[in-house]
């Protein structure tokens, strides 16, 4: 791969409070590069950011590239940004424009033993756990979440070792530039069609992901799609499988469900118990990420004294069923699933605790996905006892596909939607009670109604 950073002296990076980007922006830094950054919002990342002495601009100009060598950006920024139409001038003078996929393949590449964990759901919780264990073993790694892990203080660290921990994004093939020495391959399920257009498409990728990986790949053995890539590589010696039955080399036995936070499973492999493990976490989908954790972690040598206190000392991922709040008997959750296998798997989740009834409040991301699963959408929102819908967030897209909310919620019974976040929080906040859980769900800004109901609920129990 080419070394796009050697000689390189002044780096900007266009969206530099991402959570993809930080992480980059905290390696690059510790390697001595100079470094300015800009974004659009000011935010606590942004706090981070400047702490560390890098300069960042509010608000994206033209001029805030001035002097820099490499400019990095996320996909998340428009085509007519003006910093980077003014870098794709740039370049004519010889300036380097990357994304910012292409750079952490090229941070990948300089660890030796590093981690890459794929799959379409359940990655930044087993990136987050793995992180945890390594830590736990006394190794100063380094990390690239997708989400926010209190535990290191944001979605990454820059550590002074050769072990790396990274989520493996499939969105546009992004995980195929990374070079990953242990990888993992949590599920394959349909996503992300507006580019890969098939299940075919999807898998090839997988399967190429998985051949590139020098050393070890961690595969989910009850996954089918997983099994066809794995069956369809050429160099399947590499290969262990993590599951929920002994067919798979990792897998848990006895597992218990101690309150509604936590589970405590043995750790098996090959017939043998490793240790047993605690997590605080809920849901059984989560005792499988931690087997997941373990299987990688144990194939690079991680002890498993680590394994069981990382995970011991794992209390989730910001956004990840996130416990917000408990006002007047009624809890408050936030959580990122914006597929309908994630969501399922959360208000299961959800209706086997304690709580009288579960509130869903979803917002629809994107409006290619939501059109393309809206049954599988409306069948796992159903799963909750109350349905409130916001409108779909487009992010990239524009409204092709006239898909609306409203499309959604008449799949749905007793389903609402209203125009506005302050609509949704005050509808929520006036029909509660106590006993009930709810849950805001989305990758977008939905976590700001979870903040509403909160204020508007705090403000009535004075």
């Amino acid at each position: 791969m080419e070394n796009f950073l050697k000689g390189k002296k002044h780096v900007h990076f266009i969206g530099i409070g991402g959570s993809g980007m930080y992480p980059l922006a905290q390696i690059l830094h510790t390697q001595g590069y100079y470094l300015t950054g800009s974004d659009n919002n000011e935010t606590t990342t942004l706090e981070a950011v400047r702490s560390m002495g890098i300069p960042v601009m509010v608000g994206q100009r033209a001029e805030n590239i001035k002097g820099a060598d490499l400019i990095v950006y996320s996909a998340a920024i428009m085509e007519d940004n003006p910093e980077l139409v003014a870098a794709r001038e740039a370049k004519k003078n010889g300036v380097i424009l990357r994304e910012r996929s292409d750079l952490l393949g090229l941070v990948t590449s300089q660890y030796k033993s590093n981690f890459c964990v794929s799959g379409t759901h359940g990655k930044t919780t087993v990136t987050s756990m793995l992180t945890m264990i390594l830590l736990a073993a006394g190794i100063d790694a380094s990390a690239v979440i997708g989400g926010k892990l209190r535990a290191i203080g944001g979605s990454g660290r820059a550590g002074n070792s050769d072990y790396m921990v990274c989520e493996a994004c499939e969105f546009k093939d992004t995980f195929l530039k990374l070079f990953p020495r242990y990888s993992i391959v949590l599920n394959i399920d349909r996503d992300h069609m507006d580019y890969f257009k098939n299940m075919e498409n999807l898998k090839r990728s997988f399967r190429w992901f998985c051949e590139h990986t020098s050393d070890t790949v961690v595969a989910n053995g009850d996954d089918e799609n997983v099994r066809e890539v794995m069956s369809a590589c050429v160099f399947k010696d590499k290969f262990v499988t993590f599951g929920k039955s002994a067919d798979n080399d990792f897998y848990p036995e006895d597992i218990r469900l101690i309150s509604d936070f936590r589970r405590e499973f043995s750790l098996m492999h090959k017939g043998s118990e490793l240790c047993r493990i605690g997590i605080n976490v809920p849901g059984l989908h989560n005792v499988y990420n931690a087997v997941a954790a373990c299987a990688a972690a144990y194939s690079a040598g991680i002890p498993v004294s680590a394994m069981r206190e990382g995970l011991e000392q794992f209390g989730g991922a910001m956004r990840r069923f996130e416990r917000r709040a408990e006002i007047n008997g009624i809890t408050i959750v936030d959580d990122y699933g914006h597929h309908p296998a994630e969501i399922a798997a959360t208000l299961k989740t959800a209706k086997e605790m304690s709580f009288k009834r579960v509130w869903v409040i979803h917002q629809p991301f994107t409006y290619s996905r939501t059109s393309m699963l809206l049954d599988e959408f409306a069948e796992a929102l159903s799963i909750a006892d109350r349905v409130v819908l916001t409108e779909i967030m487009g992010s990239r897209e524009k409204n092709t596909y006239n898909i609306y909310s409203k499309d959604l919620a008449e799949k749905i019974d007793g389903c609402v939607w209203f125009p506005t976040f302050e609509e949704v929080a005050r509808y929520a906040a006036e029909n509660l009670a106590a006993g009930d859980l709810v849950i805001t769900t989305g990758c977008g800004d939905v976590y700001k109604v979870a903040d509403m109901l909160i204020e508007i609920l705090n403000g009535a129990e004075k």
